[in-house]
Parts: C-alpha cells; structure tokens; sequence
C-alpha cells in the first residue's frame, strides 16, 4: 500500500515565478497597521511610486497628521522598496491622503490596500 498524499508540496512556489501576478501586486500601495507594545502601533506605507518625493511627502504627512515618522530605505526594508512609517493608526487619513487630488497625491482608490485588525 503507498501513500500518495505524502509528497512534498510547495504552495508557494507559483509565487516565486517571474510571472505576472507578481510584478501586478507590486503595483499596490500597502498600508499596514504593525502593533508595538501595550496600546502603541505603526503605520507603514509600501509601494508608493518613485516619481512622488517620499521625503516631501512624510514632511506634510507628517505635519497634516501631528505624528512622527520616518522612511526605511531598501537596504533596511530588504527589497520591499522604501517605506514610509509612521507613529500611530494613520490607516484612514493616509488613505485620504494618497486618493484626495486637491491636496494630496491624487491616486487611484483601487490600487491602495489597506491592511490590518
């Protein structure tokens, strides 16, 4: 009697692939809500496009929001790009932020993902 079902699989080797649901999902932004200790969080932001200043950008977000921040660049991110974090649960205004075209970025809803409790 053999056991089939007992083969080594890998369910993410399709991820590995250069294909192109890949280079698809780097097209998103990711807002991430990271717990620290006790009631304290970070906000952090991947994936927003080289073309915006993301040292101008934290500079008004940061000001906008009243919190602190800071950009982890890609040899401290490891490859994710340069992300933006900042002090706080900033899901929503980040958001309102990135979509509003009058005093923000002006991009599009559907490429942000916003993620989190």
């Amino acid at each position: 009697m053999s056991i089939e079902n007992l083969k080594s699989y890998d369910p993410f080797a399709e991820a590995d692939d250069d294909s192109g649901q890949t280079k698809q999902t780097q097209e998103y932004i990711h807002i991430r809500i990271q717990q620290r200790n006790g009631r304290k969080t970070l906000t952090t932001v991947q994936g927003i496009p080289a073309k915006f200043d993301h040292k101008k950008i934290l500079k008004v977000v940061k000001k906008d929001f009243a919190c602190n921040g800071t950009i982890i660049s890609d040899t401290e991110s490891k490859g994710m790009g340069e992300v933006i974090q900042l002090q706080g649960d900033q899901r929503l205004k980040i958001k309102e932020f990135l979509t509003n075209k009058e005093e923000g970025l002006g991009l599009d809803e559907k490429t942000i993902k916003v993620h989190g409790f």
